[in-house]
């Protein structure tokens, strides 16, 4: 049978925002970065001058695109930014933290509680609808610069989408990865037909941030029903 080259996938998640530090759903809204999170994207393009890297892809929110600046100057590569790139769609969450949704929207958080696959917040997207856009849209990546090392410079959910697959722990249930702001993650797909087909090469690499102030995390384990 025909084999095809693999494609090497940089994966990055942009840089931290303010409202990463105050723990805020961001989803499609158009965030910044902060000071920190353009400080990390600084040291993410230093990182990135002893890679070869082909193309390089963001989403089209500012703050995926802040992130791959300083890296496309390194590499010599225009930014080319693509929306299917983007974070899951929050819906009326996005702009919100947990105690505001669950004051404004008490059922939608009780739900949402759940991590089950299916649930989506009003006017959202849930989790299998994100997951199918984002295994699509590396699949058309991988298809159309097969054999290239891609850089992408992404969101946290959509790591936490190839994390779950190429680990089979389904779509239910709270992240269970470690995917910091800034950090370098490698995958490879033999077969761009087979997006699904992932391996990770290397995770949550953050040796370009040493020093950096300690990142935010929100513990979605806390919020689950005993």
């Amino acid at each position: 049978m025909p084999t095809h080259p693999s494609t090497d996938l940089i994966l990055i998640r942009h840089g931290e925002t303010d409202w990463n530090r105050e723990l805020r759903f961001q989803g499609h809204i158009d965030v910044p970065l902060n000071d920190t999170g353009h400080e990390q994207a600084r040291r993410l393009g230093l990182r990135m001058a002893g890679e070869k890297v082909d193309v390089l892809l963001a989403s089209d929110l500012l703050r995926t695109q802040q992130t791959a600046a300083p890296a496309a100057r390194q590499l010599s590569l225009e930014v080319i930014t693509q929306a299917a790139l983007r974070e899951q769609n929050f819906g009326v969450a996005e702009g919100l933290r947990a105690d505001d949704i669950r004051e404004l929207h008490p059922r939608a958080w009780e739900d949402w509680l759940e991590f089950r696959a299916d649930h989506a917040m009003p006017e959202g997207e849930s989790a299998r609808q994100f997951h199918t856009r984002i295994i699509a849209a590396l699949g058309r990546i991988a298809s159309t610069y097969t054999g290239q090392c891609v850089m992408v410079v992404t969101h946290g959910g959509v790591l936490d989408m190839v994390w779950r697959t190429v680990h089979g722990l389904g779509l239910d249930g709270p992240r269970r990865s470690d995917i910091p702001n800034a950090g370098f993650n490698r995958i490879r797909i033999a077969d761009p037909a087979a997006p699904a087909a992932i391996e990770i090469v290397e995770w949550a690499d953050t040796r370009h941030l040493a020093d950096m102030p300690p990142q935010p995390s929100y513990d979605q384990s806390r919020h689950l029903k005993k």
